[in-house]
């Protein structure tokens, strides 16, 4: 049997690199722009919906905004948090606060008050950056934390901090394993948990994508993939800037858009979830507004979720080559694979990338120590593992389940997947529960906690079922208190004040008992509509069982 990939633990040149960015002693990826700012001053660093900015005037903004956070205090280790979406302002609030040696805390403005407050009380950061359409949100946030709110800068006045800023051009050096991100997934005990990502993760990372993606200064990218998300910013946006290339930000999704800013801005790339990719290729299909891709546009990425591939196939037929990977917030890039292997290897995420040792481990020896863990080979199904520069640091004050996910520096993903002889993968579930709808990750214990909370339902058990458009949905499973009923739209509302839309269940299914094992566990394979059988439980006519309804989906 094939040994596993190993970790290289020196990272390769950066074509025409001049290698002042980092060190093998000290780095700082708040200091990348700096030398594009040198290099490449007049060439595009990004643009939004609201301003484009060239390298120069970016490094001139993230040091006038470095200038602010010192004069607040904001230092090595402090939080920043940043309500905003895909503009401008995130990225320079992320380099500005690297550069503190601070760490930067991306909302996510999917969530409710509710959510964001428990985040915010669990990093009680310094300071908030929040657009001026979630102010409100924002003040409701802060009327629930149980910490002192932090100061809050609103969008609308940011240009004049900026301006009153006395600009900064330097930077703090900080130890490679120095925290940079604390980007919040949630949790199989039904509360997020916050992933420390340090400098040395977002280094390797950025080196992966720049040589997968064979990113060039000449290149430019479009990122409609929320920077709140691993996706758009780990994967996307700081990649590119890494490398010098041009960044196109986009606010929500509109396959027509997206296809004109290709067309219009020379978008050499763009990525996304596969549900993205399949609304692109149909109105490619439509030929709304185009019937081929433009003839800029080198590859296309997806991630997220398994596509599907007659989708891939449908782009390659079109001239567009897609590129897929697997990886996780907590590890970014694992595995990826190109566009004529994908085409050759249906269903496959690829092999290892570089500086990630991976390796697939029996499920029946994972749970015991390290030393015993048993490697299973080609056709063998076993927990993806890795090592490596790539991964967290931990999980934010959460020592039992950084100590639960990371074993002697392995890292346990929880997916479950099988390999051939070349080592390219194919995911073949989870370990864990959870599953992916549009992209988000929703885990059912977080999911079931809020319905146990709702005053007439006792139990609760979420699965995931497949869905047409979301690729899955939760249907509930839920036993009400004696003498209780429950209203559809009631419930509705309720879990719209405690969870994201996204991982609000779709479908409800009212049982006399949860079915369980003899020590008590809840046996969730068994859980499934069961319509045929005559005493099965059959909800009420005020508490019907709905199919997804794609009007109220995931925004």
């Amino acid at each position: 049997m094939p040994s596993p990939p190993r970790a290289d633990s020196t990272p390769p040149a950066s074509p025409g690199s001049s290698g002042t960015v980092e060190t093998a002693g000290s780095i700082n990826c708040g200091a990348w722009i700096s030398r594009w700012a040198r290099e490449r001053p007049k060439a595009l660093a990004w643009a939004d919906d609201h301003r484009r900015c060239n390298f120069e005037q970016a490094e001139n903004r993230i040091r006038r905004l470095t200038g602010w956070l010192a004069g607040r205090g904001v230092g090595r280790g402090d939080r920043v948090a940043l309500w905003m979406g895909n503009r401008g302002a995130t990225l320079e609030g992320l380099f500005a606060t690297a550069r503190r040696g601070a760490i930067a805390l991306p909302l996510n403005a999917r969530l409710t008050p509710g959510e964001i407050a428990f985040q915010l009380d669990d990093a009680t950061p310094s300071v908030v950056f929040v657009e001026d359409r979630w102010v409100a949100s924002a003040r409701e946030a802060f009327r629930i934390m149980r910490e002192p709110p932090p100061r809050l800068l609103v969008v609308s006045e940011y240009e004049e901090a900026l301006a009153a800023s006395l600009p900064i051009d330097d930077w703090r050096p900080v130890d490679p394993d120095d925290p940079m991100i604390l980007m919040y997934t949630s949790g199989t005990t039904g509360q997020p948990k916050g992933a420390l990502l340090p400098h040395r993760k977002t280094l390797y990372n950025c080196r992966n994508a720049e040589l997968f993606f064979d990113l060039r200064p000449s290149d430019r990218v479009l990122v409609v993939a929320p920077l709140f998300h691993s996706l758009g910013l780990q994967i996307l946006a700081l990649p590119a800037a890494y490398a010098g290339a041009g960044i196109v930000l986009q606010e929500g999704f509109d396959p027509q858009r997206v296809w004109r800013t290709i067309a219009r801005e020379g978008i050499t790339y763009h990525g996304g979830v596969p549900t993205l990719h399949e609304r692109l290729l149909a109105a490619l299909e439509r030929g709304d507004p185009f019937d081929t891709p433009p003839a800029s546009l080198r590859f296309a990425f997806t991630a997220g979720a398994a596509a599907d591939p007659a989708m891939i196939r449908a782009y390659h037929d079109r001239g567009l080559l897609v590129k897929q990977g697997y990886g996780q917030t907590e590890t970014s890039i694992l595995t990826c694979i190109d566009a004529e292997r994908a085409l050759s290897k249906a269903g496959s995420v690829g092999c290892p990338v570089r500086h990630v040792e991976l390796r697939l481990i029996d499920p029946e020896t994972i749970d015991g120590d390290v030393a015993g863990w048993r490697d299973v080979g080609p056709g063998g199904i076993g927990e993806i593992v890795v090592r490596g520069p790539t991964t967290m640091i931990g999980y934010w004050k959460r020592p039992e389940a950084t100590a639960e996910t990371l074993r002697e520096g392995w890292l346990r993903t929880g997916d479950l997947a099988t390999r051939d002889d070349d080592f390219d993968l194919t995911l073949v579930g989870r370990a864990r529960e959870m599953y992916i709808s549009g992209g988000e990750n929703v885990y059912p214990a977080e999911v079931e906690a809020a319905l146990v909370a709702h005053p007439a339902i006792a139990e609760a058990a979420v699965v995931a079922v497949p869905d047409p458009e979301w690729g899955e949905v939760g249907r509930a499973h839920v036993v009400l208190e004696p003498g209780q009923t429950l209203d559809r739209d009631a419930l509705d509302r309720w879990l719209g004040t405690r969870l994201a839309r996204f991982k609000q269940p779709r479908e409800f299914v009212l049982e006399k008992a949860l079915p369980r094992t003899a020590s008590g566990k809840i046996q969730k394979h068994r859980l499934h509509p069961r319509p045929d059988v005559p005493d099965a439980p059959v909800p009420p006519s005020d508490c019907p069982t709905r199919a997804p309804d794609p009007r109220r989906g995931i925004p």
